[in-house]
C-alpha cells in the first residue's frame, strides 16, 4: 500500500502527486484514519469521487502564538475548509462524566490524550480565519451536529450560543452531511450567491437581520422550506422553560418529511437550521462504502504505534443508519435521524470479501451492525410518505403519546409519571428477517470462521418478533461470548424518563435468552448497560436496582454516570429541571455526594463502596438490607 493511496496530509504529498492547487482543506480533530467508521474520512472520499481535490490536516497544533502556521503551510484551497471535531464531542473525548481529565484518547497516535484542543471546532475554525482571510468555513461532524442550536453545557455549566456563531464559520453541516456538503461545494464551485444555501437540507447559515424582521427573512430565503422560530438565545439562557420548549420544538422538527427549518435569533442575527437531510438510500449507501477506502491508519503513526481506534472496526461493518429507539439521554435520533435505512446485501458481502485476504484478519467478522444493530429498515410503512410521528416514540408508546400536563407538577418519589404502562407502537413492524440472511450469507463466506453481532441491540424490538428465528440464530452462532444490551433501570418510574421501555420486557428477553443458551448448550453472558443517577432517578430508585441486580445474580463492571452531553432530552432535564415532553417538574440528583451514592449502590459488591452502601441504606430506612443474608447489600460493618 502506498502513502498516495490515502488522500494528501502536507503541503510535500500534494505537490509529489502533481498538484499545484487543491479545493478543500479538511481539518480533523481526530488522527487521520481512511476508514469508513471515521466521518472525517468519509466526507473526504464523498468530495474526492466528485472530482474535487481533498487534503486532510488531521489533529494540527492549536497551542501558542503561530498555532495557524501548520494550516498555513498547506496552502490556501481553492473553495472552503472543511472543519470537525472528529468522531466524538471534544468534551466528551477529554473529560468523564465526573469532569477529570482523560488520560488516553483512543482517536490520537499511540492514545496520547491532549492532541486535539476542548472544543476543537471552534478553535480549529477560528485558526482557517487567522491563516485564510475570507475563506469560507464549514463545520460538520457531531460536536457541531449537537451544538447546532443554543445549548447547555455542562463544563462550563451555562447555556452557550450556537457553534455556528461561536465559531465564526460559514455553514454548519449536520447529522450524515454526504449529500449536503456535495451540494455546498457545487454551490462554492460555481460561485453562486451565498442564498442558494437555503434549498440545501441538513445545513444551517447565519443572516444578519434587524428585530422582527422575519419577513425580509422569508424573502431572502423565497422558495425554500417553511420555517418556524424558537426561543432566542437570550431568551433560552435566562428562561429554564423557555429553554425546555425550545428543544422540544427542535426535536418534533427534526424529520426530513414533515420539519421546517428553526430560526433560532442570537444577539442580533437569525441562525436558520434547514430540514434534516433525507437519509440515504441503500443505492447511495452502497456507493459511499464503495468508495476506495484503505481501511488503515495513515503510514505518519506508525511510529506512536498506530491510533487504537482502528481495531474495534478494522474487521467491522456498518449496515444500517439512524435509530428508532429514540432513547431521551442518546443523540443519535437528533444526529442521524429516526428513519433507518441500509445498506444491500451485496454492498455489506462486498465490503467483508475485501478484507479476508488481510494478513491480520483470523476469520472472525467481528461485528455487521451500526446505532442499533437489529434495525434493517423503518419501523412502519407510514413513515417514507409521512415522516416519523411527532411527540411518540417508536418502542416505548404511553397511552396515545405523552401529554402535556399541568406545568411544573411536581414529582414525588413514589409518583410513576406515566398514566399507562409503555407499550410499542401497534404500527411497528418487527421482522429480522433481512437481517439474519444478511448474517448467514456472511457466515458462508470463504474464509469466514464466524460473524458476531457486537453492536447493542434492541431487545424490546427482538422480543417484538414473534417468529423468534433471529433470537436463536443470535444465540448459537453470533455472540462472542457476550451479549451487549442496554436496560439501564428496573424502576419504571425512571425508565418513563429514559424513554425506555417498562422493565418486564427486559425480564421477558433474559429469560429467553437463559433458555435458548441451555437448549444450545452455550455459556454466554447478558452484559447490561446501566445509568445511575439519571433524571428522575432518587436514591431509592438506585436501592431498587441494587436488590432487582442482587436478585438477578448481575454484578456490573462498568456504570455510567448519566453525561448531560449536548442536544438530548435529558440533558434538557438536566439543566432545567423540566421534562421537556410533558413541562412537568423533574427530579435530578445534581450533587457529588447524591451521584457518588447512587453509583456506589450499582456496584455495591466491591470492599470500597461498603461503606458508602451501608450509610445510604441506614438514611433511606432500609437497615434490612444489610447483614449477611443473601438479599443484602452491604455487611454491618464493624
Amino acid at each position: 500500500m502506498s502513502i498516495t493511496d490515502f488522500l494528501p496530509v502536507s503541503r510535500e504529498d500534494m505537490l509529489e502527486r502533481g498538484w499545484y492547487y487543491y479545493d478543500f482543506l479538511l481539518v480533523t480533530g481526530d488522527a487521520y484514519v481512511d476508514h469508513p467508521s471515521f466521518g472525517a474520512a468519509v466526507i473526504g472520499r464523498v468530495l474526492e469521487a466528485e472530482g474535487y481535490r481533498v487534503a486532510v490536516l488531521a489533529q494540527p497544533p492549536f497551542r501558542g502564538g503561530s498555532a495557524a502556521s501548520a494550516i498555513v503551510a498547506m496552502g490556501r484551497p481553492r473553495y472552503a475548509a472543511i472543519v470537525t471535531a472528529g468522531n466524538l464531542d471534544s468534551m466528551v473525548a477529554h473529560y468523564t462524566a465526573a469532569k477529570k481529565r482523560r488520560s488516553e484518547d483512543y482517536y490520537s497516535p499511540g492514545k496520547k490524550a491532549g492532541c486535539r484542543p476542548d472544543r476543537a471546532v471552534i478553535v480549529y475554525s477560528k485558526l482557517v480565519r487567522e491563516a485564510f482571510q475570507g475563506l469560507p468555513v464549514i463545520i460538520g461532524g457531531l460536536e457541531a451536529s449537537l451544538r447546532r442550536f443554543a445549548h447547555y453545557d455542562y463544563w462550563d455549566n451555562k447555556v452557550c450560543r450556537p457553534i455556528l456563531i461561536d465559531s465564526g464559520a460559514d455553514f454548519l453541516v449536520y447529522g450524515m452531511g454526504e449529500n449536503a456538503i456535495t451540494e455546498l461545494a457545487r454551490m462554492l464551485a460555481s460561485k453562486d450567491d451565498i442564498t442558494a444555501a437555503a434549498s440545501i437540507r441538513g445545513i444551517g447559515a447565519a443572516y444578519e437581520l434587524p428585530e422582527n424582521a422575519v419577513d425580509t427573512l422569508h424573502e431572502m430565503r423565497e422558495g425554500a422550506f417553511p420555517i418556524v422560530e424558537c426561543a432566542s438565545y437570550e431568551e433560552v439562557s435566562r428562561s429554564k422553560e423557555a429553554y425546555a420548549e425550545a428543544a422540544m420544538l427542535q426535536h418534533n422538527e427534526h424529520d426530513y418529511v414533515r420539519g421546517r427549518a428553526v430560526v433560532q435569533r442570537c444577539e442580533g442575527r437569525c441562525l436558520v437550521i434547514n430540514p434534516m437531510a433525507k437519509p440515504l438510500a441503500a443505492e447511495e449507501l452502497d456507493r459511499i462504502y464503495a468508495l476506495p477506502f484503505t481501511r488503515e491508519v495513515h503510514p505518519m503513526y506508525e511510529k506512536h504505534g498506530g491510533v487504537p481506534a482502528i481495531e474495534e472496526v478494522r474487521f467491522s461493518v456498518i449496515h444500517n443508519r439512524g435509530c428508532f429507539g429514540n432513547c431521551n439521554y442518546c443523540a443519535l435520533a437528533f444526529h442521524q435521524g429516526r428513519t433507518v435505512t441500509s445498506r444491500s446485501h451485496e454492498s455489506v458481502i462486498r465490503e467483508i470479501e475485501g478484507f479476508i485476504n488481510h494478513p491480520e484478519f483470523k476469520g472472525y467478522v467481528h461485528d455487521i451492525g451500526g446505532p442499533t444493530a437489529n434495525f434493517r429498515k423503518p419501523s412502519c410503512d407510514k413513515q417514507m410518505k409521512h415522516g416519523t410521528c411527532k411527540d411518540r416514540s417508536c418502542l416505548a408508546l404511553y397511552g396515545q403519546g405523552i401529554q402535556k400536563g399541568n406545568a411544573h407538577r411536581q414529582a414525588t418519589p413514589t409518583h410513576n409519571p406515566r398514566s399507562t404502562s409503555a407499550k410499542p407502537c401497534p404500527h411497528i413492524n418487527a421482522d429480522h428477517t433481512d437481517y439474519l440472511m444478511l448474517l448467514r450469507k456472511a457466515a458462508a463466506l470463504p474464509g469466514v470462521k464466524k460473524v458476531f453481532v457486537r453492536s447493542g441491540i434492541r431487545y424490546d424490538y427482538l422480543m417484538l418478533d414473534k417468529k423468534g428465528e433471529f433470537f436463536a440464530e443470535l444465540v448459537k452462532n453470533h455472540i462472542s461470548g457476550q451479549l451487549k444490551v442496554a436496560p439501564e433501570h428496573c424502576v419504571d418510574s425512571v425508565l418513563y424518563y429514559m424513554g425506555k421501555p417498562d422493565n418486564d420486557v427486559f425480564e421477558r428477553f433474559r429469560e429467553k435468552f437463559k433458555r435458548l443458551n441451555a437448549r444450545y448448550g452455550k455459556e454466554q453472558y447478558l452484559v447490561p448497560y446501566l445509568i445511575s443517577s439519571h433524571p428522575g432517578s432518587r436514591v431509592e430508585d438506585a436501592i431498587s436496582l441494587a436488590v432487582y441486580l442482587n436478585k438477578s445474580g448481575i454484578r456490573p463492571e462498568q456504570v455510567q454516570d448519566f453525561y448531560p452531553t449536548p442536544g438530548t432530552l435529558s440533558t434538557c432535564m438536566y439543566y432545567t429541571g423540566l421534562d421537556p415532553r410533558t413541562m412537568e417538574v423533574v427530579y435530578v440528583p445534581k450533587t457529588p455526594r447524591e451521584k457518588g451514592i447512587q453509583r456506589a449502590l450499582l456496584q455495591w459488591k466491591r470492599p470500597e463502596n461498603q461503606s458508602i452502601v451501608r450509610r445510604a441504606l441506614r438514611e433511606a430506612g432500609r437497615g434490612d438490607l444489610i447483614g449477611y443474608k443473601k438479599n443484602c447489600l452491604a455487611h454491618p460493618g464493624r
